[in-house]
């Protein structure tokens, strides 16, 4: 197939690990004999000659690059910040569909490949229409499961699992949200992420502690139980309210902001912890809950969305209720545990993304051809 993947989530010159997730899917599925993947990821336009610690590095990404052996296309659209909520899939539609139109006459795509309910599968369904191009839409999380909470945003969300070709969602329960928002049941299919067992995979923890600078004896956080434990809290986002809450309880010592990290570098983040603890509130398919499994360490985790799709079983972790009490109490429990370690690898092994990569090529090749019986 020659398929045109479109979304804005995908790695660029400015984050390489930007939508990391949408590439290694999309990368493995070009992989496969007979397939072709381009790539469209719209950016806002911001002029290059202005000054901006945040949308500097965005304006200088390049129109065209190559991300591994995938072709980026980068068109501009215009973006007016905390205002065009409503109006963003307009704006990429209208920044991006001459370059897709362009693209189609010369390459002949088969399908489009969308990521991300709204704006971005939006945009493309609007595109697929225009063009003759079946469309399956994938949905990752907040596209389902917060952004239906907008009251101008829902209809163009519904809109759109209504009229793709096919929609993909990373876990059942988001799944069974797109059908109650309006997507055909029989259009509707489960596809988790993968794992990159390449680059996760167990390392020694002594030493990947000593390439880290973490003494020896860190383990996780409970402070009044463990008084040696600390914790190692790593992704983007601004620390300072976790930073006060720690200095309120005095446990600043033992909690560290490590901030984001390169996606290459996470196997040693892994490797290093005795659990790793994810307590969000909303999900879809936390792509750190294998990767921590692939590198041999269990997980505490809340119990929500795609979570109990993953972890499946005791043997790999601990699903706690999003209360304070209930993840003291889980990490104090998991702490205890002696885990089968080996037993976590052979679970994680099982979900690699060349085997998401043949269940992703097999429905693009269903509504492929279904949209070509319909023309007949």
């Amino acid at each position: 197939m020659r398929i045109l993947t479109f979304t804005s989530l995908f790695p660029n010159a400015a984050d390489k690990t930007f939508g990391v997730f949408i590439y290694q899917r999309m990368a493995h599925v070009n992989k496969r004999p007979g397939n072709q993947v381009y790539v469209v990821a719209p950016v806002p336009y911001f002029p290059s000659w202005l000054r901006s610690s945040r949308w500097g590095a965005v304006a200088r990404i390049p129109k065209v690059e190559q991300i591994g052996d995938l072709t980026v296309y980068h068109p501009r659209y215009l973006l007016l910040p905390k205002l065009s909520m409503s109006i963003h899939g307009i704006l990429i539609f209208l920044g991006s569909y001459r370059l897709v139109r362009g693209l189609h006459r010369r390459l002949k795509f088969d399908c489009i490949d969308a990521h991300y309910i709204y704006p971005d599968c939006f945009a493309a369904v609007l595109t697929g229409k225009l063009l003759g191009l079946p469309v399956a839409a994938s949905a990752r999380g907040t596209d389902i499961n917060l952004f239906p909470s907008f009251r101008l945003v829902r209809p163009m969300i519904r809109w759109t699992l209504k009229h793709a070709a096919g929609n993909i969602a990373v876990c059942r329960a988001l799944a069974d949200e797109m059908i109650a928002l309006g997507a055909p049941k029989e259009r509707v299919t489960v596809i988790g992420n993968g794992v990159d067992l390449d680059r996760f995979q167990p390392l020694d923890q002594k030493e990947a502690r000593r390439k880290l600078n973490i003494p020896d004896d860190a383990q996780a956080i409970i402070a009044a139980q463990h008084p040696r434990l600390k914790a190692y809290i790593v992704g983007k986002g601004d620390p300072r309210e976790l930073q006060d809450l720690a200095r309120t309880h005095n446990i600043e010592d033992r909690v560290f902001f490590v901030g984001s990290r390169p996606n290459e570098e996470l196997n040693l983040w892994y490797s290093a912890a005795d659990l790793s603890c994810l307590v969000s509130s909303r999900e879809g398919w936390p792509n750190v809950i294998l990767e921590s499994l692939a590198c041999g360490t269990p997980v505490l985790a809340t119990g929500l969305w795609g979570v109990p799709e993953i972890l499946v079983s005791p043997e790999l972790g601990i699903m706690v209720a999003q209360e304070t009490q209930a993840i003291a109490d889980g990490l104090s429990d998991s702490l205890s545990r002696t885990w089968d370690r080996a037993a976590i690898l052979r679970y994680a092994r099982t979900r690699t993304w060349e085997v998401v990569a043949q269940e992703v090529a097999h429905y693009l090749n269903q509504i492929s051809d279904t949209a070509i019986r319909e023309k007949q």
